[in-house]
């Protein structure tokens, strides 16, 4: 193997490696890295931002890609850095599928698309339907390298895609970088409301502000009758769980298959439908966290 092959490279092949969950050999004394690692901002890199769920399924990685495209519709310089080392969807939202190249630095250059750079664990997989099988010392360590380890090349915002839950992932973030802030995206369901609560505590905990609330599926409108129904729930819920912990209630997403099928075709509803009222509620978003953060308006 070339010495120049980035660490995070090499960690990929792991898995495929006749020992793949990195257990210690015999005779061999395992290496763990001892303390908390130093809090940093992300080189070249002016505002970072965390879309996240404590549930999954509520869309949170499509709200995340759409976000990304609407703040580079605003005229930014935009990335979005798929944090969800075990199931990525970037690749797909973005139809993007190539191996990152590296700079003489092994540093990870971006992919492309769209008008934003993207990096991903999936672009270090086989293919689409290989699994992560790692110990919590190895993703931890993946997603230092993931955070330090691209060369995104000089961005007014990267927005990272956070996996669901309030654990592992959520806290090496919180500890590893200088985040602006963080977007919590829900569906008005009782059972998604209740873990966005969660989601909102872990934030608090570890002293990352609150950027406000995505309501996410509000209301679906019949394409026969144009009648308009909330299937999960009006959003007085979400507003109260807003006012209740003092944050914004940023807008509400409706519920479209054109926006699910725009994911799965990869070419997310900003960049297919931008006029369109749904495509219209992302860059709305994107509007109110770049005031938030103190994004120049374009």
């Amino acid at each position: 193997m070339k010495p120049t092959i980035s660490r995070l490279l090499q960690a990929s092949r792991v898995l495929h490696h006749e020992n793949p969950l990195g257990l210690p050999q015999k005779g061999t004394i395992p290496r763990f890295q001892r303390g908390l690692p130093q809090k940093r901002p992300i080189r070249d890199v002016s505002h970072v931002i965390a879309v996240s769920s404590a549930k999954g399924g509520v869309g949170k990685s499509t709200v995340a890609a759409n976000l990304s495209l609407a703040f580079a519709r605003l005229g930014h310089r935009t990335g979005i850095l798929d944090v969800d080392i075990f199931g990525p969807s970037i690749p797909t939202l973005f139809s993007l599928n190539d191996s990152p190249r590296l700079t003489p630095a092994n540093q990870l250059i971006p992919l492309t698309n769209y008008g934003v750079k993207t990096m991903s664990m999936g672009y270090l997989l086989p293919d689409d339907n290989s699994s992560v099988v790692w110990r919590g010392p190895m993703l931890l360590k993946a997603i230092q390298q993931l955070l330090h380890e691209v060369d995104w090349g000089g961005l007014d915002i990267l927005v990272l895609d956070l996996p669901p839950g309030t654990g592992d992932t959520q806290l090496s973030i919180a500890q590893q970088i200088v985040l602006d802030g963080s977007v919590i995206v829900t569906t008005p369901h009782t059972l998604a409301v209740k873990d966005a609560v969660k989601g909102i505590d872990m934030w608090n905990k570890v002293n990352v502000p609150l950027l406000g609330l995505v309501q996410n599926m509000s209301v679906f409108t019949c394409p026969c009758c144009n009648t308009s129904t909330s299937v999960f729930g009006g959003a007085d819920k979400i507003r109260g769980v807003c006012e209740e912990h003092g944050m914004d209630f940023l807008g509400d997403v409706p519920l479209h298959m054109n926006i699910g099928d725009d994911g799965a075709r990869g070419k997310p509803t900003v960049v297919s439908e931008p006029e369109s009222d749904r495509g219209r509620a992302f860059v709305d978003i994107a509007r109110q966290v770049g005031r938030k953060i103190g994004l120049s308006q374009q």
